[in-house]
């Protein structure tokens, strides 16, 4: 068997394709901007629907155009004929992929989504295909060839629609002004998610396993409460519960190599008194950075009268799989 060359091959393929999506960002137009325009204004779902190989395209982009605040799910065109069309309801707006243009599984359907009044977007590789001619809106997603020396199998022009759904969607989630944090909603059980939504609340050490002491508390006494609580610092606070300082193992090691008196000093003397401090609504990861940028372990929450109302380590966040 002759060797064959593989990386020849795979490279063909690539540029074929990148080809194709940089003649598509050309039509990238006012019809554009008119899908774009009556998906926003849908005061219903955006139905996806595709036959074959435009299935599989559209399954993806309506997951994404759902993940990224377009309400949308896909429909097989094939199972619409069969019952599962009752999934789409008045208010609906349908994206049909086909790139012929001639899918009998959604040309069959056509007749009734006029009678229901369901607006369509179509993508397709032929602008004067049935399915072009009867849409409201028609996205071009043609090729001058697919990647496959056969012209037979579906690459270039999968890769095309893929990248026109994946603009839809980007751009309508710039319109909506989608946020992270929305993003994340959609994404509740991933470490984005996680990573995202989890507050500072969500998993710091709150009530008596906060470690407190009055600034006239001697050191010796204010090392056994570090010691209880193992946080490695105490919080001093005043009589009304508010925050002075902290005192840490980093500063008790900087108390011995300045010759203070550990056994004489009080707490008060040589806490911290501009400690790095955080509110309870504040995101993990954003305390995470703060923790990294200082070199430091834990952090004060404190509310917004400035009394400490949790500790929040490192390894609290970690665990919580934020990072």
């Amino acid at each position: 068997m002759s060797e064959f060359d593989f990386i020849s091959s795979g490279q063909r393929t690539v540029a074929t394709e990148a080809e194709a999506v940089r003649a598509l960002g050309e039509r990238i137009d006012g019809q554009f901007s008119r899908a774009c325009e009556l998906i926003l204004s849908c005061g219903g779902r955006t139905i996806v629907t595709g036959m074959g190989k435009s299935g599989h395209i559209g399954k993806k982009i309506a997951a994404t155009l759902a993940s990224t605040g377009t309400p949308a799910y896909f429909v097989h065109p094939g199972e619409a004929s069969h019952g599962d069309l009752g999934m789409i309801t008045p208010g609906d707006l349908v994206v049909a992929i086909s790139y012929s243009g001639t899918s009998t599984e959604i040309l069959t359907l056509l007749p009734l989504f006029k009678r229901m009044g369901t607006p369509i977007i179509s993508m397709t590789g032929n602008p004067a295909s049935p399915l072009a001619e009867v849409s409201e809106v028609h996205l071009d997603v043609s090729v001058p060839h697919e990647a496959c020396p056969l012209a037979l199998a579906p690459t270039s022009s999968t890769t095309t629609a893929l990248v026109m759904g994946d603009a839809l969607a980007i751009a309508l989630l710039e319109a909506r002004g989608f946020t992270a944090e929305d993003f994340a909603f959609s994404h509740p059980g991933g470490a984005l998610g996680r990573k995202l939504l989890l507050r500072a609340s969500d998993i710091m050490h709150a009530g008596e396993e906060i470690p407190r002491v009055s600034p006239n508390t001697p050191l010796p006494h204010a090392l056994l409460v570090m010691t209880e609580k193992g946080f490695g610092m105490t919080t001093v606070v005043d009589d009304q519960g508010c925050l002075l300082g902290i005192y840490t193992d980093g500063d008790l090691r900087r108390s011995i190599d300045q010759g203070i008196d550990i056994n004489a000093a009080t707490i008060g003397e040589l806490m911290n008194r501009t400690p790095k401090t955080l509110r309870d609504t504040t995101l993990a990861a954003e305390a995470l950075n703060i923790m990294e940028d200082s070199k430091i372990t834990a952090l004060i929450v404190e509310d917004d009268q400035r009394r400490p109302v949790g500790v929040l380590h490192m390894h609290d966040i970690l665990r919580a799989g934020v990072v």
